[in-house]
């Protein structure tokens, strides 16, 4: 009997235990996806690794493994990944969808196109796989393919501007610029308040030489998406050809505004400084460009060339010979660099590339074949490609000739890679941590003094910061913050009744996408003290980032991750959040980021007037609010204020909110077709 008993006992125990072990599992899991969908690669990394060690026979901790690996741009590894995933369940269409990427990301395009066709096999309506087939399929130049998949994908989606653009530059690439453009007027008459239609029609003016209709064109595009530098860089050659130089000169600095890194800017605007006679700062763009690809030889002759302009022989012998090294046979750089030895006196060295050349010459007219030519310069487009390396071309402006860039896949699923366009939401939440992304402009509605007051309290690791742009962590980041974790729990077990050190943890965990484990934090911190802010704003959004995450995971259609402000929660969980800000307002009322936090929540309770008088208050106490303007701005539009709207969003873009422009020109182009 007492055998029986011990017998069941073990039973149950075992049985206990397995629960337990299966509710950690999930819950790590769970863990992990927050971390990913708040763009914490690495960190979701470290949390799929502990259910794959636990539980290896399940495919989905490999599939979202490699999705982080896909978003670092570890494309073996997440490929690896996936063929463990598709072992262990071979019927799931987004595993497919994600390895035909990896693949298409390293050129592996065969096989790539397979996995798509695959993935279309369990999920034929899934739109990214069509438009992602047809790029892989276009970059095999199997054109007659291309265009039966994009046919096929018109059927299924017959407003798709994207596979409409792909079948245009399909008639691109087969020259006939009369049925591409055919094709894009097609495409106006679905949609028109794209910029990449505008942007691909202007394209096909230019590829005409309708330079002035290419630059209308292109005004269109920027007014509907001022932010892609791309257009800007392509107006800019469409005005140069008609010998607009101030204008060319200025959409290239606006496209350097745009994105300061942009290579094809730097170089075309060093082009243009040299033929209107600013050779010192031209020398300064191609310093920037060589800085960057030190192998860039157009750039280095062109800096040579400036070099010799300006006196500085030392530099232009230097570049030349380097050129020289690369090139042997340019007959151009060898007749360069034997001027500027004999301006700097060096008679036997200019002599040496004289004597070269006369050799060449000779050579060359008893028919000898020049093994290294560069080819003929009547041959070449006036304008080039990046990837065009011809020395020859070494002053041509680079410029794009594509509609659709057959390079870029897109994907549902939410990351930094993707490039989309502006999403009209509002800005998101302020929130307390120690680390933020870093905008181009600070704004001066991230300080309140009462965040000052708590770091000279060292309640953190580090100086709390108050922001609504916050980074991913780096690897010892999360270690520390483990770290601390231990060490704080120790604390807590030894005394229960500190509110401070509830706190710290509860941020911890926060960072490390914990938020359950935060929230108990949380909610003991406020129970010690019921009269500290911190707490009710501290669990505020502990608890707002909880709700996004858990609707995610309710509402998971092929792993695509919902827009963060999406309606359908239920209210009452966003009262909770509310409520604890109605406390941090009775608390600190000079607090401007509490009210502001508290619209964006009346916003999710769909209730705009209370949102709006929200965010006056927060402007209100601080004038330079950027996202208070930009969010009141949009709430204003959607109560049916449009004048009113729109003048909040420009004070927004006036205050280092540039997308503001992107949006106000989009609901005046809407406003102008009604």
């Amino acid at each position: 009997m007492i055998l029986k008993r011990a017998m069941a006992s073990l039973v149950v125990l075992s049985m206990t235990l397995l629960c337990n072990a299966q509710l950690n599992t999930t819950r790590v899991m769970e863990i992990g996806r927050n971390a990913l969908y708040f763009d914490d690669y690495v960190l979701s990394i470290k949390y799929f690794n502990q259910v794959i060690d636990a539980k290896p026979f399940l495919h989905e901790p490999y599939f979202f493994r490699a999705l982080a690996k896909y978003y670092l741009e570890d494309y073996t590894g997440a490929e690896q990944d996936l063929d463990v995933a598709i072992e262990k369940n071979p019927y799931i269409s987004r595993s497919y969808h994600l390895r035909g990427l990896c693949r298409a990301s390293a050129s592996n395009f065969s096989d790539a196109e397979s996995d798509l066709r695959m993935a279309l096999r369990f999920n034929p309506r899934n739109n990214e796989v069509w438009q992602n087939l047809g790029a892989v399929v276009m970059k095999q130049k199997d054109w007659k393919k291309a265009e039966g998949v994009l046919d096929s994908m018109l059927v299924v989606f017959p407003r798709n501007t994207a596979a409409r653009l792909m079948r245009t530059q399909l008639a691109l690439n087969a020259g006939d610029t009369l049925k591409a453009r055919n094709m894009v007027e097609q495409t106006l008459l679905y949609d028109k308040f794209s910029p990449e239609v505008y942007e691909a029609r202007a394209i096909i003016n230019m590829a005409m030489g309708k330079y002035q209709e290419a630059e209308a064109d292109f005004n269109k595009s920027i007014d509907l998406m001022p932010t892609h530098s791309g257009v800007y860089i392509n107006r800019a050659f469409a005005r140069y050809k008609r010998h607009n130089y101030s204008g060319a000169m200025e959409d290239y600095n606006t496209a350097l505004q745009v994105e300061p890194g942009n290579f094809t800017a730097h170089y075309n605007r060093a082009l243009l400084k040299a033929e209107t006679g600013d050779n010192n700062s031209a020398i300064e763009d191609f310093d920037w460009v060589l800085m960057i690809d030190g192998d860039n030889m157009l750039a280095r002759f062109n800096r040579a060339l400036l070099r010799e302009k300006t006196g500085d022989y030392k530099g232009a012998v230097e570049d030349f010979s380097i050129v020289l090294e690369n090139y042997p046979d340019f007959e151009y750089g060898r007749i360069c660099r034997s001027a500027v030895y004999r301006k700097m006196g060096n008679e036997a060295a200019a002599s040496a590339d004289e004597e070269w050349l006369k050799r060449k010459r000779f050579f060359a007219a008893l028919n000898e074949k020049d093994e290294s030519s560069a080819g003929s310069d009547s041959a070449e487009d006036e304008a080039r490609k990046r990837s065009d390396e011809n020395i020859r071309r070494y002053n041509e402006f680079i410029v794009s000739s594509s509609v659709s860039d057959d390079k870029q896949y897109v994907t549902e699923y939410r990351g930094k890679i993707q490039n989309r366009n502006v999403y009209v939401d509002i800005e998101p939440l302020f929130v307390l941590t120690y680390y933020e992304a870093g905008q181009e402009l600070e704004s001066a509605a991230q300080y309140y003094r009462g965040v000052e007051e708590i770091n000279s309290q060292g309640l953190g690791i580090r100086k709390l910061l108050l922001t609504n742009d916050e980074r991913a962590l780096a690897s010892n980041e999360v270690e520390r913050h483990f770290q601390s974790i231990d060490a704080l729990s120790k604390d807590i077990a030894s005394d229960s009744k500190e509110c401070s050190p509830r706190l710290r943890r509860a941020l911890d965990y926060y960072l490390v996408q914990n938020l359950e484990e935060a929230m108990k934090d949380a909610d003991a911190a406020v129970d010690i003290a019921p009269d500290s802010w911190t707490c009710y704003f501290i669990r505020s959004f502990l608890r707002y980032r909880l709700l996004e995450t858990e609707y995610m995971n309710e509402n998971e259609d092929e792993a695509a991750l919902m827009p963060r402000h999406s309606a359908g929660l239920p209210d009452i969980d966003y009262r909770l959040v509310k409520n604890d800000l109605d406390r941090v307002v009775e608390l600190a009322s000079d607090f401007p980021h509490a009210y502001y936090n508290r619209a964006n929540v009346s916003i999710k309770l769909s209730d705009f007037k209370s949102a709006i008088v929200d965010y006056t208050k927060a402007i209100a106490i601080d004038e330079r609010f950027a996202e208070a303007y930009f969010n009141r701005g949009l709430a204003r539009i959607y109560t049916g204020n449009s004048e009113e709207g729109i003048a909040d969003l420009s004070k927004a873009g006036e205050l280092g909110l540039f997308h503001a422009y992107s949006i106000i020109k989009r609901f005046k182009a809407r406003a102008v077709n009604q």
